[in-house]
């Protein structure tokens, strides 16, 4: 933003005008932290999880979501789904009521900061796992998927590296705590 190099590790702003993401060096990152609002916030860095009241597959099913990761934003337009695809992040459609029974069961889900925090959900073999993310995680699966997908189904390395994506979100959580 300033023009002083970021450095390898930094913090992200959101331009919320704009609706993009924005590398930013400590001080312009800081100058954005706590402002909850205006065209620019910066993207806090919590990991949370619920487990306390996990997500089912019945209920995840009822979202009738066909892909098994998808992130929930809500800005000031309303809630978006997107899911990471080799075309980049691509919205798709949401039952909102749906979504809004989901709330009353499971607190999580409406707790994300608008703008720069979302939702991220994976369904696998398994189960089904909820985090609340900064929004900065998001692009970076749907980075990931973008440069590593082969083919119709992904191919080993593109799995691969989701599969570390997830492992490596799973020991940053923290539990959530309303």
């Amino acid at each position: 933003m300033c023009g002083t190099p970021a450095g390898p590790r930094h913090g992200h702003v959101v331009d919320v005008e704009n609706r993009s993401l924005m590398c930013a060096c400590r001080a312009c990152f800081l100058l954005f932290t706590g402002q909850g609002s205006g065209r620019y916030q910066a993207v806090p860095e919590r990991c949370l999880t619920d487990p306390a009241r996990p997500l089912s597959a019945i209920e995840w099913e009822r979202l009738g979501i066909p892909v098994g990761s998808v992130f929930f934003l809500r800005s000031a337009q309303g809630l978006s789904a997107f899911y990471p695809s080799p075309a980049g992040a691509t919205e798709c459609l949401l039952d909102l009521d749906a979504w809004a029974a989901l709330c009353v069961d499971h607190p999580l889900l409406g707790a994300a900061e608008q703008e720069v925090e979302a939702i991220l959900i994976h369904s696998g073999d398994s189960e089904v796992e909820c985090f609340l993310v900064p929004i900065d995680l998001c692009y970076q699966l749907v980075g990931l998927v973008r440069v590593h997908w082969k083919g119709f189904d992904g191919g080993q390395e593109a799995h691969d590296r989701i599969d570390e994506f997830f492992a490596d979100l799973r020991a940053r959580v923290t539990a959530y705590e309303e």
